[in-house]
């Protein structure tokens, strides 16, 4: 989240071992994406409805005021999992480092027809020209990986939608979901809210350990959403990363006029190192000229950790050898390479 000039990070957290469990919030900040100060917690686990833990969810910016607000899942004393809603202790606070929890909660709750345990991670909310705040929650129906839409006027009383945003079969549980528009002209980012002209909404959801996402047209005045080509279509399967790239999450950057990218990544380390699970490098994300698919590039700030640059130019690469570069003895490298290579096909085609 970008707010008031201040990066917020949020993520999953135990605060007593390097192992899933006691599932809290914790709370980064940074001027430029690059340094990080750790905060205090933002959200624990200490109330009936998120006691056995405080699960993923998303942060909003209500416009107007400008105040940011958090819907995340909570694991309740039934192991049930609810929709609850936080918002920081004092708005004046450019760290917000204290959130307070509504009187209200839970605010969604899993009705007849949905597992109770497969009923979690709400997105960015986003308004429609109706003023009227939507959201989805990720779960399973009848084995269909599911997107339910919830819709509000206040942000704190939300009626389900009869409509599911979309579902498709195959996919099992549908974590982390993630709504948000793009652009089909502009080489820019655009708000959660964003409708018009020349746009694209993509989907993403997280299941089978990797991040798949679809690309369509959203009409805000049904609440109706058209993909293009939809999951499982063996063909077109889409993903953000066939790394191991988990649980991602983008966000709108208003300062710079453009959406984040972060994932989960895992490793191999043991418990011994104290610590699990990275976050990804930050990505900006657009829509690919062709409307297909999505582009990704590391963000700009990167470049300010770039330190001795080692350049070679024109170096002919003969098939099946090995070159290495002088000079080169960093743990870490960013390495820009440009191939040019002939085409023998169109010189052949041209001399026939």
């Amino acid at each position: 989240m970008y707010y008031k000039g201040i990066y917020h990070l949020f993520y999953q957290y135990n605060p007593y071992a390097a192992v899933w469990g006691n599932i809290s919030w914790a709370h980064s900040v940074s001027y430029n994406l690059i340094d990080w100060m750790h905060l205090d917690n933002a959200i624990n686990p200490t109330e009936p409805y998120d006691i056995g833990g405080c699960w993923s969810g998303s942060a909003t910016i209500l416009p107007g005021v400008g105040k940011p607000v958090i819907l995340y899942t909570g694991d309740n004393f039934e192991n049930h999992q609810v929709q609850n809603l936080a918002v920081p202790k004092n708005i004046s606070d450019p760290l917000l480092r204290e959130w307070v929890k509504s009187g209200r909660n839970p605010l969604m709750t899993p009705v007849n027809g949905i597992d109770p345990k497969m009923y979690r991670d709400p997105t960015t909310a986003w308004q429609g020209s109706d003023k009227i705040w939507r959201v989805i929650i990720g779960s399973q129906i009848n084995g269909h990986g599911t997107a339910i839409l919830y819709r509000s006027k206040d942000f704190v009383s939300w009626i389900r939608s009869q409509y599911r945003l979309h579902s498709s079969n195959r996919t099992g549980m549908w974590e982390c979901p993630d709504f948000y528009p793009v652009s089909t002209r502009r080489r820019i980012g655009l708000h959660s809210s964003f409708n018009g002209r020349k746009t694209k909404h993509v989907l993403k959801a997280s299941f089978s350990d990797h991040d798949y996402y679809v690309i369509g047209n959203y009409d805000s005045k049904t609440d109706r959403y058209n993909v293009d080509v939809d999951f499982m279509d063996s063909i077109r399967q889409l993903r953000y990363d066939y790394g191991m790239f988990y649980a991602s999450k983008t966000f709108y950057d208003s300062d710079k006029k453009r959406r984040i990218l972060w994932g989960w990544v895992t490793e191999a380390d043991n418990i011994n190192k104290g610590w699990s699970g990275i976050q990804s490098i930050p990505r900006t994300i657009l829509l690919d000229k062709t409307g297909k698919q999505l582009v990704q590039w590391p963000i700009k700030e990167l470049e300010k950790l770039r330190e001795k640059e080692v350049s070679l130019q024109n170096k002919e690469l003969k098939g099946g050898t090995v070159f290495k570069i002088a000079g080169v003895t960093a743990s870490q490298v960013s390495a820009l390479i440009l191939f040019l290579e002939f085409s023998y096909r169109l010189l052949e085609c041209l001399m026939l």
